[in-house]
């Protein structure tokens, strides 16, 4: 029997050649060769909690469709098909085209200042181009409904929320914007 060890002293190692060190060793072997099949179950556990949390989590699903129709300046929301929101919007004034197409959402803002343009707000700005393109709120409410953006499209600040946080619930990599 081994003497008691002082309080806070570290463990010992087991020995080698004794009944101990045996009989641990032949029960940690099995374990060994069963560590990648248990470090794969337990990440196959943490991923499924992950999904079934995310799942749970307020999060929309499905695919949203952002269409500008720039002939009418009103812009309709779809959500898996269904038709969710109808906003007026300005887009590009002569000389000022917004490009037409079919676009992803590239990058998400609450509040951005335009370089280009005099530190102008662009709130909730979704961008879909790299030169600076992007679906963003206006204080400029009288001018929706006709030609009056650099090439933005611009929403009434709430109108321009609401698309910010619905695309935001979705996930911007679930959002195509058609502009035609």
């Amino acid at each position: 029997i081994p003497a008691p060890r002082p309080t806070g002293a570290p463990p010992q190692p087991i020995e080698r050649g004794t009944f101990m060190f045996a009989f641990f060793g032949k029960c940690i072997r099995p374990l060994r060769a069963a560590k990648g099949a248990l470090v794969t179950l337990a990440a196959i556990l943490i991923l499924a909690g992950g999904a079934q949390a995310r799942s749970t989590d307020g999060h929309e699903h499905g695919r949203v469709v952002i269409q500008i129709d720039k002939s009418t300046q009103r812009m309709t929301v779809f959500v898996d098909g269904e038709k969710r929101h109808v906003f007026k919007v300005s887009t590009g004034k002569q000389g000022h085209a917004t490009p037409s197409g079919s676009f992803r959402v590239l990058l998400m803002k609450e509040m951005h200042y335009s370089r280009k343009y005099d530190n102008a707000p662009m709130p909730n700005s979704l961008f879909f181009t790299n030169n600076g393109h992007a679906i963003h709120a206006t204080g400029a409410v009288r001018n929706l409904g006709r030609p009056a953006s650099h090439g933005c499209v611009r929403l009434a600040p709430r109108d321009a929320k609401a698309l910010y946080d619905l695309v935001e619930r979705t996930g911007s990599r679930n959002v195509t914007i058609r502009i035609v």
